[in-house]
């Protein structure tokens, strides 16, 4: 029997989560030899100095044991680094299943051996894994936020505003143009704050805190069900602390507080 090394395991939408030596959740420990389509694996990284595979089947051998879980589960279960190659592993089996034939004239892809990429072998068109670049912005005006909700959120959910980056577009000129379309405010002063993978499919979050410079709120009922000016000490149910927008309200909130002792000083 081959090394053992980690796998992520993608079964029916989830991933298979064992528990380690420690009583830690992890990925099951696996060969080669027990997966028949091991040519289709993937390397996606390492986990505790061992290489970690993802692979995609219809059926876990028996004797691998462990709970199919939701990807999103494992931030707050399993941790944020199990979470990350976890969203790095189901991209890239997403990626590999879209990509098996060329969007160009149809053949076969191959993979490349010098970098992760699918070629046609007929053509030579390179097919590199998606990724979606989608601004997030969390306007502030004083003491307030002005937080929006979805129809698809949870019921009570508040959060800030998003959108994905347009062909051609800078960030900042998405940011502007999502907040106008989204709910009719005008904003200045834009101040980055962080990034965030997410992949639900295959984005990329990019979080920016603005200031208000003008206009009444006006939702766009084609994307936002109710959004208004909200009290940081007053704030409705938020994102869970798993999500990049929860991170920058809490942020704001944080900053916010600091600078009201510091100038009370």
């Amino acid at each position: 029997m081959s090394e053992l090394s980690y796998w992520l395991i993608r079964c029916g939408n989830q991933v298979l989560i064992a528990v380690d030596e420690q009583g830690r959740e992890a990925f099951p420990k696996a060969s080669h030899e027990d997966f028949r389509d091991f040519d289709q694996a993937l390397q996606i990284g390492h986990w505790n100095g061992t290489v970690c595979y993802a692979v995609e089947t219809q059926e876990i051998p028996q004797h691998i044991m462990g709970e199919l879980r939701p990807v999103r589960s494992l931030y707050s279960s399993a941790g944020p680094e199990i979470f990350a190659l976890a969203g790095r592993g189901t991209q890239l089996i997403d990626w590999q299943k879209n990509h098996r034939f060329c969007g160009h004239c149809g053949t076969p892809t191959v993979m490349k051996k010098t970098e992760m990429a699918l070629e046609c072998p007929a053509c030579r068109l390179v097919a590199y894994p998606r990724i979606s670049p989608a601004v997030m912005v969390l306007i502030e005006r004083g003491d307030e936020l002005m937080l929006a909700r979805s129809p698809h959120f949870r019921p009570g959910v508040f959060s800030a505003l998003a959108g994905f980056v347009e062909p051609g577009e800078t960030l900042e000129q998405c940011a502007v143009r999502e907040v106008r379309e989204e709910v009719g405010l005008e904003i200045n002063n834009l101040r980055y704050y962080t990034s965030q993978s997410w992949p639900f499919p295959n984005s990329l979050m990019i979080a920016f805190f603005a200031d208000y410079a003008g206009g009444e709120i006006t939702p766009d009922p084609s994307e936002i069900e109710a959004a208004g000016w909200f009290a940081r000490d007053a704030l409705p149910t938020l994102p869970d602390h798993v999500s990049i927008a929860r991170q920058l309200i809490d942020a704001s909130c944080r900053l916010h507080t600091a600078q009201r002792m510091y100038t009370a000083q």
